[in-house]
């Protein structure tokens, strides 16, 4: 009896830990349940709350272009201004096989070398793509000197092609030996265009600049080619924003060298050679590089306040025919914007206004220029 007294005991247990178990089970699924139907009215609470920041958002994006700025789906990435009538028309040509309209694209800006350096840019953008052009021009004049130059500068946009603007850890080891094998062969080819050039023409060493950044040239290497340009012409804008990029952390130098060449740079112009862009690129540079750092607080620094006092004073004694500027202007919309001068970052939005492939834009998508630019607008509106 005891024995069957037991054995109910026991199975009267199992039959409440069942019993139990089924509860539990029934309860966990009526949590999951209402679980489930709240992350349901989250997320439907969530959609609303987007949908009405979206509607919000391009309600204001609609007032600023009602005041005359460009939609943001229509900003220009590619180019920080207008491309001039005849740039287009030179491009046209040598696509169709016409090198001779090239050729006499560059040479009509003659001693301007900074005008020459982009002609020649834009020139050799379209010969990376198909040289077919640029071969028949160098048969055509083996000893032509811009011939050479557009020749050395596609050899430098065909390797960075290949390389990617991905940082270095995104980038392949595949990519990196066909990078720096090309590098090798647009070296060669600079060296060539640099022997037969104009004695005075800054523009061949200029275009040697980022090979020196992807084959590494030590700092006196740099140094050397450096000198080779500023004792041509000390003053080309290019060649120092270009010379910061390898001063800067990301390439062979640190922000403190970096900063210290943009300083030394902008205190050799004079005021209108627009040279004061060197410490705010070097300041964005800065910023981009090391998350600590906030442009609220940042930008708002002492010594980065003066560098933009310094270039708003270097602006307005410039020609204003003069392209250069806009880089210049470009620069100070973000600076000023992030100084609360919203009144002033309006004035510069407005001369850039369309173009943004130009520093610090490129440096993201469209949604930088349009937050900065949106925000000064509302600000000196009333009534948006």
């Amino acid at each position: 009896m005891i024995g069957l007294y037991i054995l109910g005991l026991l199975l009267a247990g199992a039959a409440f830990k069942f019993l139990r178990g089924v509860h539990y089970l029934r309860k966990a699924k009526r949590l999951e349940a209402e679980v489930a139907v709240l992350q349901a009215q989250t997320a439907a609470t969530n959609d609303r709350t987007a949908a009405v920041k979206a509607e919000q958002k391009a309600r204001e994006a609609a007032e600023v272009v009602a005041l005359g700025f460009v939609a943001e789906e229509d900003l220009d990435t590619e180019n920080a201004l207008p491309v001039p009538p005849e740039r287009t028309a030179a491009l046209d040509a040598v696509r169709a096989g016409d090198w001779e309209a090239g050729a006499a694209y560059v040479e009509a800006c003659g001693t301007d070398w900074e005008e020459r350096w982009q002609r020649v840019r834009a020139l050799s953008e379209v010969a990376a793509e198909d040289d077919t052009w640029l071969l028949a021009w160098r048969a055509a004049r083996p000893g032509d000197a811009t011939a050479a130059l557009v020749n050395a500068d596609t050899s430098i946009k065909v390797a960075w092609n290949v390389r990617g603007s991905q940082a270095g850890s995104r980038t392949t080891q595949e990519q990196f030996r066909i990078f720096h094998e090309l590098l090798a062969k647009a070296q060669a080819d600079a060296h060539e265009a640099q022997r037969i050039a104009d004695p005075a023409d800054p523009v061949p060493y200029m275009v040697e600049q980022p090979i020196g950044h992807g084959l590494g040239y030590s700092h006196e290497q740099y140094g050397e080619l450096w000198a080779q340009i500023t004792s041509r012409d000390p003053k080309v804008l290019t060649a120092h924003t270009t010379a910061l990029q390898y001063w800067c952390a990301k390439w062979r130098g640190s922000h403190e060298r970096a900063l210290a060449f943009a300083r030394e740079s902008a205190a050799s112009g004079k005021p209108g050679e627009l040279l004061s862009l060197l410490p705010l690129a070097a300041y964005v540079e800065q910023e981009i590089r090391e998350p600590d750092l906030k442009p609220e607080t940042f930008f708002k620094e002492p010594e980065v306040v003066a560098a933009v006092e310094a270039a708003l004073v270097d602006l307005a004694a410039a020609d204003p025919a003069d392209w250069r500027a806009i880089r210049l202007r470009h620069m100070l919309a973000w600076f000023l914007f992030w100084q609360d001068r919203d009144a002033e970052a309006v004035e510069q939005f407005r001369h850039i206004d369309g173009y943004i492939g130009a520093m610090p834009w490129y440096y993201s998508s469209r949604s930088r220029y349009v937050y900065a630019r949106n925000w000064a607008v509302r600000e000196v509106t009333p009534g948006l």
